[in-house]
């Protein structure tokens, strides 16, 4: 296929799929250090334009990484479903784009077409879209799931109640807990980062989270983010799990650095379904971010949004509870802004949406990027109009531990009153019947940890 255009009298010829889908990219700092981006504003509309004209059927064709050397290829075109990819493998990228925005498009229809879909043709139509279009494009796709509570419901929004403690202290983190539920964080999970990845350690807090959660009975799941391994030793032996965590990478030479396998996942989830505590039947969290893969140059000369789409396929294999994307956590090298930040965490939303999982936005940014506060709540706002399933909850929106800004625990309620949306519904009526909230409003009780140290 001659992938050619001409644009302001110059021609503009690209050699490759590959070379074409790195350049059409919206300027990102990773993309410039792995050598795919466009040299020029015009270069990279001219790859739109070329990008466009490409029918949908060519990008299935052409993996990012070849289908008998990577594992993650193969799951994702192994599960798509051929009799809806013969509807639709005849449209160009741009006619594609325009389908999804078309007001005569459902939901619903969105939804059935995501079965015959590649992460390198959803990639490709994210590339073509703007900010504005990626919002309104993920607002017509809802996507819920249900552990011990329902997210993602439409008009709801919810938090992960992040609690993380720089020696991993059980009583400190508590305090954060009661602080974060004091608010209306954490009908997502109660989800801690550890210091300690041992299965001491992880068991211990496991324990402690199930006793805040049994003791108040919270309609909620908890979540210690140790690798896979260890949380799998944590089920066998009896301890208390909501969620099974772990990160991914759209390669399988990515997710080798991360030592995990398909298999090692299709194990772990076996012991999901068998002893995590919730009814379910969604039990898996993943998180992800553009520029994993290529900082364990794993991207196989691909770009960061390609390859991020590919760890949202991966991960529909699992039927995830919830997944992340946590946008600005990997750093200057691979979004280096606040402006690459925000257009990689609308593009993120709308790949996992459109793939089909239930999709959640760590907005957040290292102390050395250029962003700030304000970039990220400006995100968060941009997410909610979006549709996301959740955010972050974080002590006063700076993690202690792992040295980066997020949303706070304030942040979830604000969004909430500025969108008249409510906490996922179960978490609700638990937050109504302790007297913190009513009518969907906090009440004066609410805020103060010591509230939960009164019974």
């Amino acid at each position: 296929m001659l992938l050619r255009t001409k644009l302001h009298g110059k021609t503009y010829e690209f050699p490759d799929i590959r070379i074409l889908m790195g350049k059409a990219n919206e300027e990102k700092s990773g993309d410039r250090l792995a050598g795919v981006a466009a040299e020029t504003a015009a270069e990279r509309i001219a790859a739109r334009l070329v990008l466009a004209e490409v029918p949908l059927s060519v990008l299935r064709e052409t993996p990012a990484v070849p289908y008998e050397q990577d594992e993650v290829t193969r799951v994702i075109q192994d599960a798509v479903n051929e009799t809806i990819y013969k509807e639709i493998k005849h449209l160009k990228v741009g006619e594609f784009r325009e389908w999804i925005l078309a007001d005569t498009t459902s939901p619903e229809m969105i939804r059935r077409i995501s079965s015959g879909l590649t992460a390198e043709m959803i990639s490709a139509v994210t590339k073509l879209m703007s900010n504005l279009d990626l919002m309104y494009g993920a607002s017509k796709i809802h996507v819920t799931a249900h552990s011990n509570n329902t997210i993602g419901v439409p008009g709801t929004l919810s938090s992960r109640l992040q609690p993380n403690h720089p020696t991993d202290s059980p009583e400190g983190i508590r305090a954060e807990i009661y602080e974060g539920l004091s608010y209306g964080s954490g009908d997502s999970v109660i989800g801690i980062n550890p210091v300690d990845d041992s299965y001491s350690s992880v068991a211990r807090l496991l324990d402690m989270t199930y006793d805040v959660i049994k003791t108040w009975n919270i309609p909620t799941q908890n979540c210690v983010l140790a690798h896979v391994t260890t949380q799998m030793k944590c089920m066998q032996s009896g301890s208390p799990v909501g969620l099974v965590f772990q990160s991914l990478s759209g390669s399988q030479k990515g997710n080798d650095s991360f030592g995990i396998s398909v298999g090692m996942l299709d194990e772990a989830y076996s012991l999901a379904k068998k002893y995590c505590f919730p009814t379910g039947p969604n039990f898996m969290y993943f998180e992800t971010g553009q520029g994993s893969a290529l900082s364990a140059e794993a991207h196989n000369g691909w770009d960061q949004l390609t390859l991020e789409a590919r760890n949202y396929g991966l991960a529909k294999r699992w039927s995830p509870f919830q997944v992340n994307t946590v946008v600005g956590f990997i750093g200057p090298e691979y979004l280096y802004d606040a402006r690459q930040i925000q257009r990689a965490g609308l593009e993120d939303h709308f790949m996992g949406k459109l793939t089909g999982i239930p999709m959640g936005v760590d907005a957040c940014y290292t102390n050395h990027a250029r962003a700030d506060q304000n970039a990220i709540e400006n995100l968060a706002v941009m997410l909610m109009a979006a549709g996301c399933n959740y955010f972050m909850g974080v002590p006063m929106g700076d993690d202690s531990m792992l040295s980066y800004q997020c949303t706070s625990y304030h942040d979830a309620p604000t969004l909430r009153q500025l969108f008249k949306a409510r906490p996922a519904a179960e978490f609700e009526k638990w937050m109504v019947d302790l007297g913190l909230m009513k009518d969907g409003v906090l009440t004066e009780k609410a805020g103060d940890p010591t509230f939960f140290l009164k019974r």
